[in-house]
């Protein structure tokens, strides 16, 4: 019997299908090749998420933008004019005395102040803003200054221009006219932007502008890289020295968002602040000396030295900021959402790769067959969890959506992996792997300390599994020894 023309050309393709069908290598090659392909919806995620994050802050700002911004306070200070006097020698035609106003700057020996703060919650769609209204008191006390230590002469002293300033880092927060008061009198103030020296607010941790899980985001409204020089003059009924009285009270109400900060301008400073606030967080350069926070509220105090801060007590007209030892107490909403959502997403390359690895191991050890195309759609399913799990946890809470998510997701690929596993039991073990994962990562993402160790640990068991149930797999195809006849 002749061959056919063309057969054995017809043979070679099948043989090379055959194998290609066969092959665990091209099978690897090909599960490598959908894990790199889901990797770029992978990021396409993370990048929504770190939209939606910065989405959050926008909102949030813009609402605190229109109520009153961080509010952060210095002061009073002591202002007194004087006339400085420089000898310019102009040789021939003699000596020219040259003569100028300058302002002396003087801090308390005291300053006291002690705060109530009633929080507020504004909504904008699923978004909330924490702002506030407070009444502040402040008591100060000055010593008679100096003027020797500046090399002052004490008849140029101008004590008719002496003045108060409070530095106020926002303005538009004052809600009720304030009371200034030297002992009984009550002095009489008012607003200004051009208070002689300045305040860096401190960086807010929740602004918009940053670092967001590596990602840098500009904000126009941040004012941590702002100097501010607005506050409030109050002039002094002086007229001579012997008129000096150094108590000085001061009452605001004062309205802000998120935090309010002090800038520790006595020689000894100490802060009171309360309110009913169950989720304070205490930020700047020092921690309460004494807090105690509940389910009804927030009660804390601040002691700090002028060994502590950058600053001097007094100085004279040159440009003098007060900065880098602010401290008060931030009113947080716990919206972690997107920081969880985040770290999650981060180990979706992980529950890919041990979820293809388990139905390949099931494909080689139960002789089953399994499309590419069925591990892709089992893939893309994986990917499509992340969202549902960010929009979800947008509206509820994060833990009750990370269980709805995961719920769903493992349904929905366990009941489509009935279709081509065709065993129950095997649905069931593939279930389990799922519920694993997805309750491995939960753990994870709840112990942020620990999540490395932990992390490490449960890769390493889940190695030594793969390793364990894959040990009696034949990679290689051998023939069979054939039995020597005596």
């Amino acid at each position: 019997m002749e061959t056919q023309p063309g057969t054995p050309v017809s043979t070679i393709f099948e043989k090379i299908g055959a194998w290609f069908r066969e092959s665990i290598v091209i099978k690897l090659i090909a599960i490598g090749f959908l894990t790199l392909i889901l990797l770029i919806p992978q990021f396409w995620i993370e990048s929504i998420i770190h939209e939606r994050q910065y989405r959050a802050h926008e909102v949030v700002s813009e609402i605190t933008s229109k109520w009153s911004g961080d509010q952060t306070l210095a002061g009073p200070v002591l202002v007194i004019p004087f006339t400085n006097r420089e000898k310019i020698d102009k040789g021939k035609d003699g000596i020219e005395i040259r003569e100028w106003t300058q302002d002396a700057y003087f801090l308390p020996e005291t300053l006291t102040a002690d705060g109530t703060v009633k929080p507020q919650i504004l909504h904008r769609g699923i978004y909330d803003a924490a702002v506030y209204e407070s009444t502040i008191d402040i008591k100060t006390t000055f010593q008679r200054p100096n003027f020797k230590k500046l090399n002052i002469d004490e008849k140029d002293v101008h004590w008719n221009e002496a003045r108060l300033v409070l530095c106020i880092s926002d303005l538009r927060g004052i809600s009720d006219n304030p009371s200034f008061k030297m002992g009984n009198q009550a002095l009489s103030s008012e607003p200004s932007n051009q208070i002689g020296f300045g305040i860096r607010p401190p960086a807010n941790p929740s602004s918009t502008s940053g670092y967001v899980d590596g990602q840098y985001y500009a904000d126009a409204t941040s004012t941590s890289s702002v100097i501010t020089k607005t506050g409030i003059i109050a002039a002094l009924p002086w007229t001579k020295a012997e008129d000096f009285t150094g108590d000085i009270a001061a009452q605001l109400s004062l309205k802000g968002s998120t935090s309010l900060n002090f800038i520790p301008t006595g020689k000894t400073t100490d802060v009171k602040l309360k309110g009913p606030w169950a989720s304070p967080s205490f930020n700047g350069e020092f921690l309460p000396i004494n807090r105690t926070v509940n389910n009804d509220g927030f009660m804390a105090e601040w002691k700090v030295l002028h060994y502590n801060r950058p600053f001097a007590q007094e100085w004279t007209g040159t440009e003098q900021e007060l900065s880098g030892s602010a401290f008060g107490t931030e009113l947080l909403i716990p919206v972690d959402q997107y920081q969880k959502s985040m770290r999650t997403a981060k180990y979706g390359v992980l529950i890919i790769l041990l979820t293809f690895v388990s139905l390949f191991l099931v494909e080689i050890v139960k002789k089953i067959r399994i499309h590419a195309f069925q591990y892709l759609l089992v893939g893309v399913a994986l990917v499509i969890y992340y969202t549902l799990l960010l929009s979800l946890s947008e509206h509820i809470h994060y833990n009750i959506a990370y269980l709805a998510a995961s719920t769903a997701t493992v349904l929905l690929v366990s009941l489509y992996s009935v279709s081509f596993l065709k065993n129950s039991a095997l649905v069931i073990f593939f279930s389990a792997v799922l519920v694993f994962v997805y309750g491995f990562i939960f753990v994870i993402i709840q112990l942020e300390d620990y999540s490395l160790l932990l992390g490490s640990i449960g890769l390493f068991i889940v190695l030594a599994l793969i390793m364990y149930f894959s040990r009696n797999i034949k990679w290689y195809k051998q023939d069979e020894p054939t039995a020597v006849e005596a």
